[in-house]
């Protein structure tokens, strides 16, 4: 099968392009990395929530140009079946799609508030009211899903589509000192020792951009 090219753009601060890198990573279909530039206007008005749509990160493979997150996620699922990414059982597949649905075009005050940045860490972070409805809204989702399929990942045994889509909310939990507890610990403690995000995060610390207006300290 050919190599894919997966476009992404800043490693510090694109939520979308992480989740697409865990994607592909999860597939197992070959691809190697090609970013495009933090300082390009397009790229400044995604990260900064300014652009009417979210065109990074893009798989290229095949001949085909696939954008948004949700589209490279089915996409990968039909390319590489047997990666699982998407679980077996029915129920859970349906759920999976549904909580990454709900993660794909919700929660716009966590991400407004709380933009991800890997590099800083921000204890004691005031978290308002709209902000922490969506992080009560999460952990009641993963405090469900670990409980109906047991864990360690959200659907059981093995990471899916949706430990991919809320991977970044750890980070961000993780910067703006968000308190856990109980499972929801233990699950953000997963993610966080996850080989591949350990390995986004080392190469976020070398990136030379900087993006002040997501640098947010209140």
């Amino acid at each position: 099968m050919a190599e894919a090219t997966l476009l992404i753009s800043s490693k510090n601060y694109s939520s979308w392009s992480l989740r697409g890198f865990l994607l592909a990573r999860m597939s197992g279909l070959p691809f190697h990395e090609q970013a495009v530039a933090a300082d390009d206007p397009a790229t400044r008005a995604e990260l900064l929530l300014q652009s009417a749509s979210i065109l990074v990160p893009c798989l290229i493979h095949d001949g085909v140009r696939v954008w948004d997150t949700l589209a490279i996620a089915e996409y990968l699922h039909e390319v590489r079946p047997d990666s699982q990414i998407f679980p077996l059982d029915r129920a859970a597949r349906a759920r999976c799609r549904s909580i990454s649905g709900e993660m794909h075009s919700g929660f716009s005050a966590l991400r407004s508030s709380l933009p991800m940045n890997l590099r800083v860490r921000r204890p004691g972070f005031p978290i308002w009211s709209g902000p922490q409805a969506d992080i009560d809204r999460i952990l009641a989702i993963w405090e469900e899903c670990l409980e109906t399929w047991g864990g360690p990942w959200l659907f059981g045994r093995r990471p899916s589509v949706a430990d991919a889509m809320y991977a970044p909310v750890v980070t961000r939990f993780v910067t703006y000192d968000v308190k856990l507890s109980g499972p929801c610990a233990d699950y953000a403690a997963r993610i966080l020792t996850w080989p591949d995000l350990v390995e986004w995060t080392a190469a976020a610390q070398d990136e030379p951009e900087q993006i002040d207006d997501l640098e947010v300290e209140f």
